[in-house]
């Protein structure tokens, strides 16, 4: 099953680890266009992945990414809201 940006992210499967590769850089999880945070039950915040549809582990999104990875150079400065 395909996830939909219409299912709440708690129900989002956990992106596998071998999509996400180590960054020493600025371009990890974070300042990507597609991360976001999401408040799930009991107000835990996930990490989500919006180009994935999945979940990324805690602590991940600091020095993670995947091969999408989209930030800057890609649009306009500033637009990771996330990461402000």
């Amino acid at each position: 099953m395909v996830p939909s940006l219409l299912q709440a992210p708690e129900s989002w499967p956990q992106l596998d680890s071998s999509l996400l590769i180590a960054s020493r850089s600025k371009q990890v999880c974070l300042t990507c266009r597609s991360f976001r945070h999401h408040l799930g039950e009991a107000e835990i915040p996930l990490l989500t992945c919006q180009f994935h549809q999945g979940l990324i582990g805690q602590g991940e999104h600091l020095t993670r990414r995947c091969p999408n990875w989209a930030g800057e150079s890609t649009g306009p400065r500033g637009w990771a809201p996330e990461a402000a």
